[in-house]
């Protein structure tokens, strides 16, 4: 499913415009970014939690030359999957 998908699926869900359902899923992804980006973390009881972990900076290998490179440290987003989803798709 696509964004696009997604939004049909939610103004369906909720009888509102696909305007309407897009405007809500912006605020909400634009919500959970800043959010994360203040190391914080969004928990939604049943569905899972969204949260971001540093990276330490590590050496990998180049696959085609076998070169060492530096792969920087960075912050990463993480999705936790809470009890309800896991049930529902077990």
């Amino acid at each position: 499913m696509n964004k696009q998908q997604l939004i049909e699926a939610i103004a369906n869900e909720v009888d509102v415009t696909k305007a309407t359902a897009a405007s809500c899923l912006d605020a909400f992804i634009n919500t959970v970014t800043k959010v994360l980006k203040k190391k914080g973390e969004v928990r939604l009881v049943g569905f899972g939690t969204f949260t971001s972990a540093k990276r330490k900076a590590t050496t990998g290998r180049n696959p085609q030359t076998g070169a060492a490179i530096k792969i920087p440290a960075s912050v990463q987003p993480k999705f936790k999957p809470g009890k309800a989803l896991k049930d529902a798709l077990n």
